[in-house]
C-alpha cells in the first residue's frame, strides 16, 4: 500500500487511522499534560481525561469497515461522548460531535472539507460552553482551525498539509494561553486541554506522515493503569436478568421503532442515535430473543451481555447488606465518591448507586448512565460530588428516557449536606431545591500537599508545602496541617458557623488526626468538631463547615 502521504482526500480507512495515531501519541504524552495542573495538587488529570475519552472513540471505530468518513466520524462522535470524562474530556467529545456533523453524508473530505470540518469542531464546542474562556482548549481548537482553512486554501493543498498546518495552529495557539489567562500565567504553564488537543493533532500528523509499517508498530497502545470506575448498586427483589447493550450500525435505522419492540423484552430501555448508528441498552431475561430481533436491523457491534442478578447478589454478599425496597416517592440517588469510609458513609445515608470515581478517576458519562439506568426508579438524582465530573454527569441527561436531576455538588461535603436533606416523602422537585439549597449552605476546606513551586491566587507554594484549598480555590501554604486549617477556619468565620466535620484520609496518621482535633477545638471553641474516617486518597483531611 501508497504510504498515506499522498492522500488527497479523507476516507474512512484514512480517518480511522489518524484517530489510532492520535492515540498513540497522546498515550505516550499524557502524563506530561497532567503536569500542567494550574493546582499544585496531586491530581492533575487532564491528560488521563482526555485520554480515556479518545480512547472510548476508537474503541468504537476500531472495529469498524466503513469506508465512508461520516460514518467513521459518527462512531468516534459517540464513543468520545460515552467515554467522556472530566471538563477537557467533555470539550473533546464536543469537537468530535462538530466534525462529524460538518462532514455528514460525505463519503471522502476534500482538503476544504476537511479543514472546514476542524473549524466546525472548534464552533461546537464553543457553543457547548456556557461561558467561553480564551486562553483554553476552546481557543487552540479555533486557532488550529483557522490554520487549517488557511492552508487548504493554497494551490498545493493536500491533506497532510491540512492537518500540519493544524497542528501547527495550535501549537502556537497553546503557547499563548499564558497570555490570555492570569491563572496560567502565575502557575507558569500553558492550558493543559489545549495542549492535550496539539498532542491529537500532532498525532493525526504522524499517522498520514508515515509508512504503514511504522504507523502499525506505533499504533500498539497500552491502556492507562487507570482503575475502571466501579459501580455498586442495592439488588431489587427478583433481580434485573441480564443487562444487555450493543450498537446497530445499518442505514435508515427507526429509533422509535426499534424502542417499541425491544420495551417488550425488557425495562430499562435505552435506544438512542441516528439512521445508520444506533445504541441499545436493556435489561431483559431473554438477550437472545434482543440480539435475533436487533440482528435483523443491522449490524451488531460492541455486544455486551451480563448477568446482573448474579453480580449485584455478590456485591450484596461481600457488603453484607440486604436489598432495598423500592421508594415510595420513586425517586432513585446515585454520588460519585471514592475512599471506602466515604463509600461507607454516602451508603449508609441512602444512596442507591455509588460511582467510586473523582479526583485522578473521573468516571465516564457511560459510567454515570449505567448507574442510573440499573435503579428501579424512572427518576434519578445524581451527585457529581466533584467540580470535573460535574460537566460529563450533565450529559447524562439527554441520554436517558429516565428523569435525571443533576445537582452539580462540587465536593464531598456538598454531597453529604445535599444527601442528609433528601426525604424520601418528597416529590423529586421539591428534593432537588431543598438538596441544592444545602449544598450551597456548606463550606469545603481540602488539605494536601504541593506537587510543585507555583504561585496561584497571590500564595507562593514550594513543592511539599501543606496547602489548603477553600471552596476549589488555594488559598494557604504552610508547614503542618493544623496550621492551615487555622488559617482557613479563621478566613471563613467560624463565628458562622456551628459544626465541623472532618474526613480524615488513607494518608492522615493518628497522630495528625489528634493534633489537628485538638487545636480547632482549642482554636475555635465554638465550633463543635466531628471526625469521620473517609479513606481518600491525595487529601489527608477534608473538612466540612456549616
Amino acid at each position: 500500500m501508497v504510504a498515506a502521504t499522498k492522500a488527497t482526500g479523507v476516507d474512512g480507512p484514512l480517518f480511522k487511522r489518524a484517530l489510532l495515531g492520535s492515540l498513540s501519541w497522546l498515550a505516550s504524552n499524557h502524563e506530561e499534560v497532567n503536569r500542567l495542573n494550574v493546582f499544585p495538587v496531586p491530581d492533575g488529570d487532564t491528560g488521563t481525561n482526555m485520554l480515556l475519552t479518545l480512547q472510548s472513540a476508537v474503541e468504537d471505530v476500531k472495529e469498524s469497515n466503513a469506508a465512508e468518513v461520516s460514518k467513521i466520524a459518527k462512531l468516534a462522535s459517540h464513543g468520545s461522548l460515552m467515554g467522556a470524562r472530566g471538563n477537557s474530556g467533555v470539550i473533546l467529545s464536543q469537537i468530535f460531535r462538530g466534525f462529524a456533523r460538518a462532514v455528514e453524508g460525505k463519503s471522502s473530505l476534500t482538503p476544504a472539507e476537511l479543514a472546514t470540518a476542524f473549524e466546525e469542531a472548534a464552533n461546537a464546542a464553543y457553543r457547548a460552553v456556557n461561558k467561553p474562556t480564551e486562553g483554553t482548549i476552546l481557543t487552540v481548537a479555533r486557532e488550529a482551525g483557522r490554520a487549517a482553512a488557511t492552508a487548504a486554501s493554497g494551490p498545493d493543498a493536500n491533506v497532510p498539509r491540512v492537518i500540519a498546518a493544524a497542528a501547527a495552529g495550535a501549537r502556537a495557539a497553546v503557547l499563548k494561553t499564558p497570555s490570555q489567562l492570569q491563572i496560567l500565567r502565575d502557575a507558569g504553564v500553558v492550558d493543559a486541554g489545549g495542549f492535550g488537543l496539539q498532542l491529537i493533532l500532532e498525532g493525526m500528523l504522524k499517522s498520514v506522515e508515515e509508512s504503514d509499517s511504522t504507523f502499525a508498530a506505533m499504533a500498539e497502545t497500552r491502556k492507562p493503569a487507570i482503575p475502571a470506575a466501579q459501580v455498586s448498586l442495592d439488588l431489587p427483589e427478583g433481580g434485573w436478568g441480564y443487562c444487555t447493550e450493543f450498537l446497530i450500525e445499518g442505514s435508515n435505522l427507526d429509533t422509535e421503532l426499534i424502542r417499541g419492540q425491544i420495551e417488550s423484552l425488557g425495562n430499562s430501555v435505552l435506544v438512542v442515535g441516528e439512521p445508520e448508528l444506533v445504541k441499545v441498552h436493556v435489561h431483559t431475561d431473554d438477550p437472545t430473543g434482543v440480539i435475533n430481533l436487533a440482528g435483523g436491523y443491522g449490524k451488531l457491534l460492541k455486544l455486551n451481555v451480563g448477568d446482573m442478578s448474579t453480580q449485584h447478589r455478590r456485591i450484596l454478599e461481600s457488603e453484607g447488606g440486604p436489598g432495598a425496597t423500592p421508594r415510595a416517592n420513586g425517586v432513585g440517588i446515585v454520588a460519585v465518591v471514592a475512599g471506602r469510609g466515604l463509600v461507607d458513609i454516602f451508603r449508609g445515608l441512602g444512596v442507591d448507586a455509588i460511582i467510586e470515581g473523582g479526583q485522578t478517576m473521573n468516571p465516564s458519562t457511560q459510567d454515570m448512565l449505567t448507574a442510573i439506568e440499573s435503579l428501579p426508579y424512572d427518576e434519578v438524582i445524581l451527585l457529581p460530588d466533584n467540580g470535573n465530573v460535574i460537566p460529563a454527569a450533565k450529559q447524562v441527561t439527554g441520554l436517558t428516557r429516565k428523569k435525571v436531576h443533576v445537582i452539580e455538588t462540587h465536593s464531598v461535603p456538598q454531597g453529604v449536606s445535599a444527601v442528609v436533606a433528601f426525604r424520601a416523602d418528597r416529590p423529586g422537585p421539591e428534593n432537588v431545591r431543598a438538596m441544592k439549597a444545602e449544598a450551597e449552605r456548606v463550606q469545603t476546606i481540602e488539605v494536601t500537599h504541593a506537587v510543585r513551586d507555583t504561585r496561584s491566587n497571590g500564595v507562593k507554594v514550594k513543592k511539599g508545602d501543606v496547602i489548603g484549598l477553600i471552596n476549589d480555590r488555594l488559598e494557604f501554604a504552610g508547614a503542618d496541617y493544623a496550621e492551615v486549617v487555622k488559617q482557613a477556619l479563621g478566613k471563613l468565620g467560624p463565628e458562622s458557623y456551628e459544626l465541623v466535620t472532618v474526613y480524615r484520609g488513607e494518608q492522615a496518621s493518628d497522630a495528625e488526626m489528634a493534633t489537628l482535633e485538638s487545636e480547632i477545638r482549642a482554636n475555635y471553641p465554638g465550633l463543635e468538631v466531628e471526625v469521620q474516617q473517609g479513606g481518600q486518597h491525595h487529601y489527608p483531611f477534608i473538612l466540612s463547615v456549616e
